[in-house]
């Protein structure tokens, strides 16, 4: 006999209402106990920032028969503003949220309680604290310089950042536009954060002392720098993928993108590689965060999809977290070994941002390169 939606939510209703279950009761459930409710909900809504979603819906459905995974591939910046234009209507359609962009993320949804926190007890004590709060951190992503290794097997073609300003690489540095994904905006905004050692690169790299001419600081100066070299922005990661990895190019450009999209070069014919002894360093490394809806339609499922996105107990974490345990996404979990293919976290170069850091003047950096443009 098959329930009708109604049918389930009214079930569960049931099962709450006798049980007396507020949320932190759910919140301290394990698997076993929180699978019949989740079966009698039925169906489970993700908005998430990766299309890999698709992946974990199969293997979710078929780990927990019965639960109707919906999942949506919406960028960050997309999520944030639907998630808030939702909720000043009054309207919950997410149950989960995964999403990157923390930096918006916590003063966007967290704090005005559009999304609540939720980490599973299975894991708890296997995430570092850090990981932990304010939201959970399933992995950390990355935005990054690649360039292709068919056409440059002895390693990256540049060794500086400022290289990217030389006119040899006029026309040929490719990334998203920074005002069409937060990721990319938060990767220009690090640069000007860590004006200091773009400073000195600009010094290795020239020989002299960087004049900012109408720059406030180094990192400003590199994106005016960046820009009047005619960088190429494009809609999407994608396409920065297909520019710089596309096999059979002899003089192939170099671009800002996810070091995890290694992942598809035998699937999609690319050569993308990491340039990661680039100086002062290659790009920045982020939290990809889980989250509930304040208020998620199905609060059991919801809580068994983190729980399974987070892996189980098998080496590499299983079906649930075989979509992220690729090389160039670093999981967060201390009990999984880190990916065999890839460059280690304690040698990767990248900058670890800073959420709150960020958020103070990622703004400013969004008028800047508006002005640009």
């Amino acid at each position: 006999m098959k329930f009708t939606k109604l049918a389930r939510l009214g079930v569960v209703g049931i099962l709450l209402s006798t049980t007396g279950l507020a949320a932190q009761d759910l919140d301290t459930m394990t698997v076993a106990e929180l699978l019949p409710l989740a079966q009698a909900e039925g169906t489970v809504t993700v908005y998430s920032f990766t299309s890999r979603i698709g992946k974990v819906e199969a293997a979710f459905e078929a780990a927990y028969p019965g639960i109707d995974l919906q999942g949506f591939d919406i960028s960050s910046t997309e999520q944030i503003a639907r998630l808030t234009a939702e909720a000043q209507a009054g309207l919950t359609n997410a149950d989960v949220i995964y999403v990157s962009d923390a930096a918006v993320v916590l003063p966007a949804l967290l704090e005005p309680g559009i999304i609540a926190p939720y980490v599973p007890p299975r894991v708890a004590d296997r995430v570092p604290t850090e990981f932990k709060s304010p939201l959970l951190a399933q992995r950390l992503s990355t935005k990054v310089l690649m360039y292709n290794e068919e056409a440059n097997p002895d390693g990256a073609p540049v060794d500086s950042l400022w290289d990217l300003t030389r006119e040899e690489w006029t026309g040929r540095v490719v990334m998203v536009d920074p005002l069409q994904r937060g990721d990319y905006l938060d990767l220009m905004t690090e640069m000007v954060l860590q004006s200091d050692q773009m400073a000195t690169a600009y010094e290795v790299e020239f020989g002299t002392v960087i004049d900012l001419g109408e720059a406030a600081n180094a990192g400003e100066k590199f994106i005016m720098d960046l820009f009047a070299n005619d960088v190429i922005l494009v809609g999407s990661t994608d396409d920065v993928n297909a520019a710089v990895g596309g096999l059979g190019q002899d003089n192939p450009p170099i671009g800002f993108t996810s070091y995890s999209d290694r992942r598809d070069n035998e699937e999609e014919g690319w050569a993308l590689q990491v340039a990661n002894d680039v100086a002062p360093a290659p790009g920045i490394i982020f939290p990809a965060v889980l989250a509930l809806s304040a208020e998620p339609n199905n609060p059991a499922a919801a809580r068994l999809v983190i729980d399974f996105l987070m892996g189980d107990e098998t080496e590499t974490g299983g079906p649930g977290l075989a979509p992220f345990y690729v090389a160039g996404d670093y999981v967060t979990r201390t009990d999984i070994p880190p990916h065999p293919d890839a460059v280690a976290l304690d040698d990767f170069t990248a900058w670890r941002v800073a959420p709150s850091a960020t958020a103070e003047i990622r703004a400013d950096i969004g008028d800047l390169i508006l002005t640009l443009q």
